[in-house]
């Protein structure tokens, strides 16, 4: 049985627009915020859920944490429906949103985890251990005894997902876990999230704009557009799905004309000796760099891989129909 399962879910909110039957008068309006997702993700999975603002995935998110009720569908979270039993689904959950915290503002950040040791009634050595590998591996020690209200929203983030993981959740949802975080710091969080999947077995769920977290922690991504479910399967299916191109970067002896005349390679550009190929994502180099090297004076080249962020762009383009067209 899938430790997390989703069948047709749905969410809608009702909201007042201004209609034109007057200045004070307003009609209600559906939002579909869910429209008949289905997926489903096995136990110690680490998934990317992605998608624009407004897309559906926070919303996702909540009925998985029963913060909302879905509007219909079947929803499972390790057996447990979450609208039902939030209670007892959140000793077995921990959810970090990016934008919010479980913190508590005027308190030191080592007072926030006091009250969640009882909060969750988390054994003494079992705390202890965890709080102090959290603590180590986020760099948290220095800022333990400041107030919350004090931290920047990066050192805030790293002590959100500390406090999520003090329980031994079996499942993770992180909404933009990476914000505000700089580049030293990004790499240290998602080296911590890999090390927590792997050794623990940690179930991830993981949504974000940073492409680059999806990219160096997840093999699996789910895309929700408007609410729909978009595409689901490997990082690498995407590229072809959005007929992604990888780029060869071509340094020769000399200044030459451009490099038209090796199959299944496109020119793209030259500066001086160094020139640009395209091709295609889902295909090997090895053949196009043979053929370059056969036929040009060579002194180096390199291989840089599609921007993913360009790919999801690509999806997103034309009418929602279109776009679930082009992924059949």
């Amino acid at each position: 049985m899938p430790f997390i399962e989703l069948e047709s879910l749905e969410k809608v909110f009702t909201v007042r627009v201004r209609g034109n039957a007057g200045l004070f008068r307003r009609e209600k309006r559906e939002v579909r915020a869910v429209d008949g997702i289905s997926f489903a993700v096995e136990r110690g999975e680490m998934v990317g859920y992605i998608g624009p603002n407004g897309a559906g995935k926070s919303t996702t998110i909540k009925m998985l944490t029963g913060i909302l009720t879905p509007s219909g569908g079947r929803l499972r979270v390790a057996g447990i429906d979450p609208a039902r039993e939030r209670t007892r689904l959140a000793q077995r959950i921990g959810v970090v949103f990016g934008q919010r915290t479980t913190l508590w503002w005027d308190l030191p950040l080592k007072d926030s985890y006091r009250l969640m040791h009882r909060m969750y009634r988390i054994p003494d050595a079992r705390f202890r251990e965890n709080l102090d590998r959290c603590v180590e591996l986020l760099e948290l020690g220095e800022l333990l005894d400041v107030p919350v209200r004090q931290l920047s929203l990066g050192q805030r983030m790293r002590g959100d997902i500390a406090a999520a993981l003090l329980h031994d959740p079996e499942v993770l949802y992180l909404d933009e876990p990476t914000i505000g975080l700089d580049v030293v710091s990004k790499a240290r969080v998602r080296e911590f999230l890999r090390d927590l999947n792997t050794s623990r077995g940690t179930t991830v769920l993981l949504t974000t704009h940073d492409l680059t977290d999806i990219e160096q922690l997840c093999s699996r991504v789910m895309v929700i557009d408007r609410g729909r479910l978009m595409y689901d399967g490997e990082l690498s299916g995407l590229h072809a799905v959005g007929e992604s191109e990888r780029l060869l970067m071509v340094d020769l002896e000399r200044e030459l004309p451009p490099i038209t005349d090796v199959p299944g390679a496109r020119f793209v550009r030259s500066e001086g000796p160094r020139q640009w190929l395209a091709f295609p994502a889902t295909t090997s180099a090895a053949p196009l760099v043979a053929a370059v090297a056969a036929k040009y004076p060579l002194l180096d080249l390199s291989v840089r891989e599609p921007d993913i962020e360009a790919v999801i762009a690509k999806m997103y383009g034309g009418t929602r129909e279109e776009r679930r067209e082009s992924l059949r």
